[in-house]
């Protein structure tokens, strides 16, 4: 997603000047690629996350399209002052790149883990949050919020996460996509845990039990009209997320349920009130904190056994 991501800003770079790419020391060849190619549209502040937001926040305001890239963690929690005083406050036009949503920086653990960045960053007005799952939708979050006027937060994982969408994917601010539509069970999943969530969905079918999957892509604004359509035509809904339930898209669901009266059994999956366990790969640190398609697919099937 690392990749697509800077692939898609070169080609927004090429076309407009004012687009600069901000970075806090990430240290990727895909950094030094854009500076090979536009040597004059990249800064690099070190480490140094807030004064490096803050100095998005001067850039927009003369006139520029800063797209701030790091760890998704330096940006939620360490720089959130600045995302909330400096550019939402003043409504400018930053966009704000967290790269390794959820557990991606797996090896590293809880520090570097991005697992509440939703519920941090969701109640700042003017703030638009995108989730993509894959790479094609990461260049398309990209483009879509070099289109958006305004500050935008995007999520991205980093572990070569498989492919969903063909070439040429177009993301819309406030639409969620839907990959499966043929069941009376709807998950919900955002960001890159798509893969193990479907593989769960998939497992399940073959069993025999039709699960709709809906990719939410579009954290704020939410899709409230599609959820409340798949609502009326399911038994039971989930969540699934690679963040705590408290504050994610489980609560986002649950929040909008409740506010329009509606009946629905709602199960979440996510992270409880806890940090993440262990260490160690992308695929062992979800197992071991109950976030893998294994995990996933039990606890559907038992939740609909149920019914």
């Amino acid at each position: 997603m690392q990749s697509a991501y800077i692939g898609k800003l070169m080609e927004l770079a090429q076309q407009d000047r004012n687009v600069i790419h901000i970075l806090a020391d990430s240290g990727t060849g895909y950094d030094e690629m854009f500076r090979r190619n536009f040597p004059g549209q990249i800064y690099n502040f070190g480490i140094s996350e807030e004064n490096m937001v803050a100095a998005a926040a001067g850039m927009a305001a003369a006139g520029k399209t800063p797209f701030v890239y790091t760890a998704g963690a330096f940006l939620a929690y360490r720089s959130l002052e600045f995302i909330r005083d400096d550019i939402c406050f003043q409504n400018l036009n930053v966009k704000i790149v967290g790269m390794g949503s959820g557990l991606a920086w797996s090896s590293l653990g809880p520090t570097h883990h991005t697992t509440e960045d939703v519920a941090v960053l969701r109640a700042i007005p003017n703030l638009t949050i995108l989730s993509p799952a894959t790479p094609r939708q990461t260049a398309a979050a990209a483009a879509a919020a070099y289109s958006i006027p305004g500050p935008v937060y995007i999520r991205i994982g980093m572990n070569h996460e498989k492919e969903f969408y063909p070439e040429g994917f177009v993301m819309t601010a406030g639409k969620n996509d839907i990959l499966k539509n043929d069941g009376d069970v709807t998950v919900f999943v955002t960001g890159s845990i798509l893969e193990e969530v479907h593989d769960a969905v998939q497992r399940l079918s073959r069993e025999g039990l039709e699960v709709n999957l809906v990719n939410v892509t579009s954290i704020k604004p939410f899709d409230r009209e599609n959820l409340l359509e798949m609502a009326a035509r399911s038994r039971i809904l989930f969540s699934v997320e690679e963040h705590s339930v408290y504050g994610g898209l489980g609560s986002i669901l649950a929040e909008i349920l409740a506010q329009e009266g509606s009946g629905s059994k709602l199960y979440r999956i996510g992270l409880g009130d806890c940090f993440a366990a262990g260490y160690g790969t992308l695929k062992s640190v979800r197992a071991e904190n109950g976030l893998d398609a294994e995990v996933i697919y039990r606890t559907i099937r038992e939740i609909t056994g149920d019914e």
